[in-house]
């Protein structure tokens, strides 16, 4: 920081001053425990959903995984097009944003956006703007795995 205050000009320096005189402290603590209550509210309902779908359709726990998932990302499109999630993200920070709900609320957030420039164009262009790189990264990721345990499982290692 010393290093760009030397390139800032007297009147820079103040200006800079003045401005963490008057930032508002932001209350991390308080940000912290909103965030790990509303992620840990947001993991009870996937356990709930997880043992709904295990006592009534025959789920078994190594299968219950991506209906599950499936689930939690339709509620949280959901809510956001109701513009509920929008409100606890708001209120929860990264408590809401990190889990899988996250991910649905950035895809169906991108499509609201953009849903006056038409379906195809508009909505169907910027679906997964903000997505996309997390679907690609994990694909990716998924690829480099498979192939690191398949090379594995050829040397007989696993």
């Amino acid at each position: 920081m010393a290093s760009k205050q030397k390139n800032t000009t007297p009147q820079q320096q103040r200006y800079q001053a003045l401005q963490q005189k008057h930032e508002k402290k932001r209350p991390l603590l308080k940000n912290c425990i909103r965030a790990f209550f509303v992620g840990g509210l947001i993991c009870t309902v996937g356990q709930a959903i997880s043992y709904f779908y295990i006592y009534f359709f025959d789920f078994t726990e190594q299968s219950v995984g991506n209906p599950t998932v499936a689930t939690m990302v339709f509620l949280s499109m959901l809510l956001t097009g109701f513009g509920i999630y929008d409100r606890l993200g708001q209120f929860a920070g990264a408590g809401s944003a990190v889990p899988v709900t996250g991910f649905g609320n950035a895809v169906i957030s991108a499509a609201i956006e953009h849903r006056t420039e038409g379906f195809v164009l508009g909505v169907g262009g910027n679906m997964f703007k903000l997505a996309g790189s997390v679907l690609l990264f994990g694909v990716f990721a998924a690829f480099v795995v498979a192939l690191i345990r398949t090379l594995l499982s050829m040397w007989g290692v696993l």
